[in-house]
C-alpha cells in the first residue's frame, strides 16, 4: 500500500509540475508579445559607457508597467508606460554627475482582442512625450506626440515582430532643442517548454534634427519562475552599440530585468 501511495504521490507532482511548466512557458511567451492581454510591471536595468571623452557613463532603470484596459466587446487598449530613472556622470565631456527622473514616455495601442486567420497581432494609437525630467540634463524640456503601432507573429516557440513610433515635441521650453524622433524596434524571441526565453532585438532611434542614429543591439535569456505563487521573469543581456552619436556611448553594455506578472485569475 505505501509502495502504490508513493508511486501516485510522485505521478500527481510530475502531472502538476509538467503543468506548472507549461503555465509558465505561456507566460514567457505572453511576455514576449508587447500588446498581449497581461498586466506586467517590468523594472529593466541599462549600463551604457563610453559617452564623450570623458568615457562617461549612465545607469538607467526603466519602470515600465503594461495595462491592458478592455474597451468593448472586440477591442483592448494597451497602456505602456516607460519611466526611466537615472544616473550618469560626464556624459557630455566635463559635465559631472546627475541623477533623478528623466521624461516619460507614454504610449496606447488599441487593438483587437480576436487574432485573424492570419495569425498576424496588430495594435496602433497615439504615443506621448512628457517632460518629467528632474534635471535639464535628464531630459528634452518638451511635450511631444506622435503615432505608434506593432505588429506580430508567434507561432510554436517563435515570437517575431517590430514596435516603432515617432515623436515630434509641440511645447515646453523654447531654448531646448525641438523633438523629431523614430524609433524602431525589430524583436525575435524563442521561447522552450520549460520556460526559457532567448531575445534579440534592437532599440533604433534616429534624431532627424541632427541627423544621428543610436543602434544598440541587445541579446538576452530570461527565465520564468515564481516567488510564492507570484509569476516574475528574470531576464540578463548584454548590448553592443553598433552606432551612436559623436557623444553617445560605445562599446558593449549590460541589462537586467525583472518582471512582475499579473495573469487574470
Amino acid at each position: 500500500m505505501r509502495t502504490i501511495a508513493s508511486v501516485t504521490l510522485a505521478l500527481a507532482a510530475s502531472v502538476f509540475g509538467l503543468q506548472a511548466q507549461a503555465d509558465d512557458s505561456d507566460l514567457a511567451k505572453q511576455l514576449a508579445n508587447p500588446i498581449a492581454s497581461l498586466i506586467s510591471v517590468p523594472f529593466q536595468l541599462n549600463y551604457n559607457s563610453g559617452y564623450g571623452t570623458e568615457d562617461g557613463n549612465q545607469t538607467v532603470l526603466n519602470i515600465q508597467p503594461v495595462v491592458p484596459i478592455s474597451i468593448s466587446e472586440n477591442w483592448n487598449m494597451i497602456s505602456r508606460t516607460i519611466l526611466p530613472v537615472i544616473g550618469q556622470n560626464d556624459i557630455a565631456g566635463r559635465s559631472g554627475s546627475q541623477s533623478g527622473l528623466g521624461d516619460i514616455t507614454q504610449s496606447l495601442f488599441f487593438t483587437p482582442k480576436a487574432t485573424g486567420p492570419s495569425g498576424v497581432i496588430w495594435g496602433v494609437g497615439p504615443a506621448f512625450l512628457i517632460p518629467t525630467a528632474t534635471d535639464d540634463a535628464l531630459g528634452t524640456g518638451k511635450w511631444g506626440i506622435g503615432p505608434t503601432g506593432v505588429v506580430l507573429k508567434q507561432f510554436g516557440p517563435w515570437t517575431v515582430g517590430g514596435l516603432a513610433n515617432h515623436i515630434w515635441s509641440f511645447a515646453g521650453d523654447d531654448d531646448r532643442a525641438d523633438v523629431n524622433s523614430t524609433f524602431v524596434q525589430p524583436f525575435i524571441n524563442y521561447t522552450t517548454s520549460n520556460a526559457w526565453s532567448f531575445v534579440l532585438n534592437t532599440e533604433s532611434s534616429y534624431n532627424w534634427e541632427t541627423e544621428e542614429w543610436s543602434v544598440p543591439i541587445n541579446a538576452g535569456i530570461s527565465k520564468m519562475t515564481r516567488f510564492g505563487d507570484r509569476p516574475v521573469s528574470l531576464q540578463l543581456g548584454a548590448r553592443y552599440w553598433a552606432e551612436s552619436p559623436d557623444n553617445g556611448p560605445e562599446g558593449w553594455g549590460v541589462r537586467a530585468a525583472l518582471t512582475l506578472l499579473y495573469p487574470k485569475k
